[in-house]
């Protein structure tokens, strides 16, 4: 138990690992400071309008360049920030600030967005469930929105993006008559959507959770119940700054956020309320869990130790004969009859345990 409390203070603490890597470095340097295992880049494109699509894979970042000044829509996705020569690529032929890039490298940042008048600046945290491990993957997404250019940079390969490109590929929706800025909003709406989708997942495991409770309030709870605690902290720390972001993207002022998308920001930051909601009312629960568990611990307690009262009360008596009898006096008249022991003692041993039971079940004490 102490093992589990210590890692729940320490986890946290890994946020600030990235920024303890790159202590001392001049502003806008760019290190790769995340904890995930680096992986190899991967680069895919999707260039499309109304009419047209093309999808490609480039094996080097220069073949993307070509698409800056496109009059199509470009989305232009990476996997993999170890190679940081790609981001300082990337950052030196679209002019993002040299912040922005440090930004990207270091993936522990807060959500947020930043205007920085011909483009915008977004962080997310995006969130997937891996069943196989039973925990959930905490990743950041940067976005930098241009004219008629989305570039996203993503730590790892896999995301919940897959039904976005399928309607993109399949011309379903909206998606491919809209302008950049609403490619924008399906991804920031898809990461959002799959926070139901994990809340859902941590609903169903509560339920269970609190069924094993009633049914055997044993100390193999208490564990799983500090992880559930830890996790919704966590989710909250996560949702409570996109509702920020969904806010200040639906009241931006630049020109890349047309009109007629902010309608659809605003129903992000309706879905964010919803998911805070919907954590708050998890952490109320869980929290009501922890009491019933502490109550039941406590009424276990006292009865065990009502039970150890009663016996002790019972060897009370008992205890007296067996002391009276036990004095190495001579002069015991009932030491010299033959029947005493077998007979009077244990009868009358008998006969006072039987006498205490019975009164203490007639007064519901057993």
């Amino acid at each position: 138990m102490l093992k589990k409390k210590v890692k729940q203070v320490i986890r946290p603490l890994r946020l600030i690992r990235g920024n303890l890597q790159k202590a001392g470095l001049a502003p806008g340097t760019v290190v790769y400071a995340g904890e995930k295992a680096p992986q190899p880049v991967k680069i895919s494109l999707m260039d499309y309008d109304a009419n047209t699509f093309k999808e490609h894979t480039p094996s080097t970042i220069e073949e993307v360049f070509d698409y800056k000044t496109t009059l199509t829509t470009t989305w232009i996705n990476i996997d993999g920030l170890s190679d940081v020569s790609v981001v300082e690529k990337i950052g030196k032929h679209f002019d993002l600030h040299p912040l922005v890039l440090e930004d990207i490298a270091v993936p522990s940042q807060r959500s947020k967005v930043e205007d920085y008048d011909d483009y915008l600046f977004i962080v997310l945290r995006m969130l997937r469930f891996d069943h196989t491990k039973n925990e959930i993957i905490n990743e950041q997404v940067s976005m930098i929105l241009r004219d008629r250019c989305l570039i996203t940079f993503q730590e790892m390969v896999g995301d919940v993006f897959d039904q976005i490109r399928d309607r993109l590929r399949n011309n379903k929706g909206r998606a491919r008559k809209m302008s950049v800025d609403y490619l924008a909003y399906c991804l920031i709406d898809a990461i959002v959507d799959y926070y139901f989708v994990i809340l859902d997942t941590y609903g169903e495991r509560i339920e269970k959770l609190e069924d094993d409770l009633l049914d055997n309030p044993g100390q193999q709870i208490i564990g799983p119940i500090h992880e559930f605690k830890r996790e919704l902290t966590m989710l909250r720390k996560c949702v409570w700054p996109m509702r920020e972001l969904a806010s200040a993207i639906q009241r931006s002022e630049n020109e890349l956020i047309a009109d007629s998308t902010r309608v659809y920001f605003r129903d992000v930051y309706d879905h964010t309320i919803q998911i805070i909601d919907t954590i708050e009312s998890l952490r109320d629960v869980v929290a009501s869990l922890l009491e019933i568990y502490l109550s039941s611990m406590s009424n276990r307690m006292n009865a065990q130790m009502k039970m150890l009262t009663l016996i002790a009360t019972i060897f009370m008596p008992l205890s007296f004969l067996t002391g009276v009898y036990g004095m190495n006096f001579e002069h015991f008249p009932e030491l010299r009859s033959s029947w005493t022991y077998p007979y009077g003692f244990w009868t009358l041993i008998v006969l006072v345990a039987t006498t205490m039971v019975i009164v203490f079940k007639r007064q519901k004490w057993l």
